[in-house]
């Protein structure tokens, strides 16, 4: 699987688990993403298509990096939809 492609699956998941904050952006925590039954089939590295995805400006996040448990209620933003 290539990183574009993956990260045209991240998006339909962040919008499928996801809801309008604010600004009326997509938003997910991170924790739900990362427990999702479909999201744990469908990516092999979750932590590394995301930090793809930041590098491309599709999503952001706080920090550099997201580990589950400690990051949990981090917001993943999406930017593109």
């Amino acid at each position: 699987m290539n990183v574009s492609h993956e990260i045209d699956l991240l998006v339909q998941e962040i919008q499928r688990l996801g809801s309008k904050n604010a600004d009326g952006k997509c938003s997910v925590k991170f924790g739900v993403l990362f427990n999702d039954d479909r999201c744990a089939n469908i990516f092999e590295a979750l932590v590394g298509t995301l930090k793809a995805a930041k590098k491309k400006k599709v999503i952001d996040f706080q920090g550099e990096l997201l580990l589950q448990g400690v990051h949990d209620n981090v917001d993943v933003i999406l930017l593109q939809e």
